[in-house]
């Protein structure tokens, strides 16, 4: 169902404008070489898009480029539409307000404004896939609570989420500068809220030594999320699977990592303390649902709690229902790594996608992530550092 609607949304980007500009623009000229040189570019995508949606394990290597140029195609070709469309309603305006509006002379500015626009976004996309994806953005948030323990006003929580280490390779130096990032926000709490991997657990050797650095007074505390299983790579057996995530969860212990699998942690200042709750991945189909919270919330009974849950959707589908938990945490949708003007398809999939959400006094925050996956490039989607500030509500 997910891969259908990005294939719909991808549809809609790539076909919708180009009938517009073809309908208001190359419908009445003569010329059929033109029309002919105007499609080929989007049929000759849509028919690579469709081989490489069929034969996507033996084209893997090539996906990520492949999506970036149909960008670099398709969001000019919205951003030409939009400005188009609103300079013609401009246009239709003044001519109903009787304003004086030459035609002509308006169709060239028109035309002249929304190539620049698009030029402008191509630009932009471009950034995105040469700078974007190490563009870290440090995001501020207080979340306010009347069940939060006095001593624990003004605490600092740090989430990073969705590393995935297998995208960074040979590039050490970009996750040196978002560690020390971190570190100098200079957290009570560190939290990551999964993804570690793409796949294989060996893509986070190069990345330990950096990874280690990360410290907060409290500690620093994980859970899996859905890629750390290795369900995306084949497997000699189940038990070679099962060793992967072994090995996953081993390492970040050995960087100094508290795995919270369905399990919880007391944390304590002076005579309060809250419970810092971790649940391994529960999501909706095709993805895995293994979180076990009546087990993770054994023994936290009165307490103000903050949950760790890789997958936002477990936030309607058990945490509200079921729960009395004031505050989840979670990262996984990536915002698609793609936001234009706070707009992103992710919204069409996922309820709560980025950002703070309430209901009532409890809250949930999407963390959209520190790296990314599929297609190597960030826009407008900024990899993300969280530092959300907890305070007791009313005062």
């Amino acid at each position: 169902m997910i891969l259908l609607r990005v294939i719909l949304a991808f549809l809609v980007m790539f076909l919708l404008p180009d009938w517009y500009i073809h309908r208001t623009y190359l419908r009445n000229t003569g010329r059929r070489w033109i029309k002919r040189l105007f499609w080929s570019p989007t049929i000759l995508l849509l028919l690579a898009f469709a081989v490489i949606a069929i034969f996507h394990n033996a084209y893997r290597n090539v996906t990520g480029i492949f999506l970036i140029v149909c960008l670099c195609v398709a969001i000019p070709k919205v951003a030409f539409t939009l400005s188009s469309l609103f300079i013609r309603f401009c246009g239709w305006t003044a001519r109903k307000c009787y304003v004086p509006y030459n035609r002509m002379y308006g169709k060239r500015v028109e035309v002249l404004l929304s190539t620049a626009i698009a030029l402008v976004s191509f630009v932009y996309v471009l950034f995105g896939a040469i700078k974007g994806k190490e563009n870290f953005q440090v995001r501020e948030v207080t979340f306010r609570s009347p069940d939060l323990p006095e001593a624990f006003r003004g605490y600092r929580i740090l989430q990073i989420s969705d590393l995935h280490t297998g995208s960074w390779t040979g590039n050490g130096k970009a996750i040196q500068r978002a560690i020390g990032i971190c570190n100098s926000l200079k957290p009570d709490l560190a939290v990551f809220t999964g993804d570690l991997v793409n796949s294989n657990a060996d893509e986070m050797l190069e990345f330990m030594p950096e990874l280690s650095q990360l410290t907060a007074k409290d500690g620093v505390y994980s859970v899996l999320g859905n890629h750390d299983y290795a369900m995306y790579s084949r497997w000699k057996s189940e038990a070679d699977r099962q060793n992967n995530i072994d090995s996953l969860i081993s390492r970040e212990r050995r960087m100094g990592w508290h795995m919270l699998n369905n399990a919880h942690a007391i944390l304590r200042r002076g005579n309060d303390s809250i419970a810092l709750i971790g649940v391994e991945n529960s999501g909706n189909p095709p993805f895995p649902d293994r979180g076990n919270l009546p087990e993770a919330l054994s023994g936290t009974d009165g307490m103000f709690k903050v949950l760790l849950s890789h997958d936002p959707t477990h936030w309607r589908r058990e945490v509200l229902p079921k729960s009395d938990i004031q505050l989840t945490l979670s990262g996984h949708t990536h915002d698609m790594q793609i936001s234009l003007f706070g707009f992103s398809v992710s919204r069409f999939i996922y309820p709560e996608h980025n950002g703070l959400y309430l209901e009532g006094k409890r809250g949930l925050y999407v963390n959209i992530g520190l790296g990314y996956v599929l297609f190597p490039m960030r826009l407008g989607a900024w990899p993300e550092i969280t530092v959300i500030t907890l305070e007791k509500d009313g005062n």
